[in-house]
């Protein structure tokens, strides 16, 4: 994902530093080349060997080390690096960068970075509220620094409150987010429905289907990485929403339609991956229900179809892309729901092909449009989540 890719890594005196280690790793596992500067301070936590070794670079600490290949090794680093974070930040460094001080290895290399800049502080709770630093924090916000904000919990020194570093995988998804995908979706507002909507069939009991939500999910995760400023209407899900998200959660296919359409008028593609109930029992006064021995009837209404009205309300330069789950005539019957719900796209898929369908990791997909189709091969529901916004990329205006 990240090969071709540079990323420098801060590291700072703090408890915290021994987490980037872990990052680097991590870092590597997705094929990046990766460099970590240290502070003097941040070796009395964790040995700059340990760096060497995970990373197959010089762990940088000493600005006048001659024991490296002829070159201005700030420079040359700063040159290099697709983004820079510094993580943990401590109250020090972030003083020091947002003054204009470079007196040793990180801070000379970051003032001389063009690239991308992520700050995570790491600190007591007091210091974190210190004024200054707040000020300092503020001041790298307004010349460009993104500023990964501290968690809250218990800190080194026991105390509770805000200033712990996020765990790396949050640190990493900073850095995916910034540089793993081309920004093609830069400027666009993305809306996309995840999950098995339920309906209350009484105070215990409910109608839903087997959607885990990891289609519609991807589908979020891959546009928000593209640039777009995405907004995700989640019912059920067996996965967590992604980070840099707006989400809103739902539970009946109801909320979704009202949470859809409220924000449909200004949105400028539509995903809806979601798979809604079509049923709801039908809740009034007269509603019969019949019991015979162990078996019970429910009179149901059908739910509102939520795809065909935003269809039927499509704004100009609007795209819609639907999902199609089918058992038989694949094609066909899906064909017919792109003319039928007046969709750009109908992304169909059958539940009794090996690898789709609910709840797996992977999807068989096949990408309808006005055009023709496109059979996509057995892939991960991220995978076939890019391959179905590079089709949405190059309907945009």
């Amino acid at each position: 994902m990240l090969k071709g890719k540079t990323v420098v890594l801060g590291v700072t005196g703090s408890i915290a530093a021994y987490k980037i280690a872990n990052l680097a790793r991590m870092l590597k596992k997705l094929h990046c080349n990766v460099h970590v500067i240290m502070t003097q301070n941040a070796t009395n936590f964790i040995n700059p060997i340990t760096f060497e070794s995970l990373i197959s670079n010089k762990c940088l600490v000493d600005t006048f080390d001659r024991n490296f290949q002829y070159s201005v090794e700030h420079v040359a680093i700063a040159k290099q690096a697709d983004v820079f974070m510094v993580a943990p930040a401590s109250a020090n460094v972030i003083g020091k960068i947002a003054n204009g001080i470079a007196d040793d290895m990180l801070t000379t290399t970051i003032m001389a970075c063009p690239c991308k800049k992520i700050i995570s502080p790491a600190m007591n709770h007091n210091m974190l509220h210190n004024p200054i630093v707040q000020h300092n924090i503020e001041k790298l916000k307004n010349f460009g620094y993104e500023i990964v904000k501290p968690d809250t919990g218990m800190l080194a020194n026991g105390d509770l409150g805000d200033g712990r570093m996020p765990d790396e995988s949050v640190l990493l998804e900073y850095i995916i987010k910034e540089i793993a995908f081309e920004k093609d979706l830069s400027g666009k507002k993305v809306l996309v429905t995840a999950g098995a909507t339920r309906e209350a069939i009484d105070p215990v009991r409910f109608i839903t289907n087997h959607s885990s939500g990891k289609m519609g999910i991807a589908m979020a995760q891959a546009a928000v990485r593209r640039g777009a400023d995405v907004t995700l209407v989640k019912a059920n899900t067996e996965v967590k929403a992604p980070m840099f998200v707006e989400t809103i959660d739902v539970v009946s296919a109801e909320d979704m339609f009202n949470a859809v359409t409220d924000r449909a008028d200004e949105t400028d593609i539509i995903i809806k991956a979601a798979a809604v109930s079509d049923y709801t029992p039908k809740l009034c006064a007269d509603q019969k229900i019949k019991k015979a021995d162990d078996d019970m009837s429910i009179e149901l209404k059908r739910t509102k179809d939520i795809l065909k009205h935003l269809g039927k309300n499509k704004k100009e330069n609007q795209i819609i892309c639907g999902f199609s789950m089918e058992t038989q005539n694949v094609l066909i019957n899906s064909q017919k729901k792109l003319v039928s719900k007046n969709c750009d796209i109908i992304c169909a898929n059958s539940l009794v092909t090996e690898g789709a369908g609910f709840g797996t990791n992977t999807n068989v997909i096949t990408i309808i449009t006005k055009d023709g189709h496109k059979e996509l091969p057995l892939m991960t529901k991220d995978e076939a989540a890019h391959c179905i916004l590079d089709v949405i990329a190059k309907m945009m205006p």
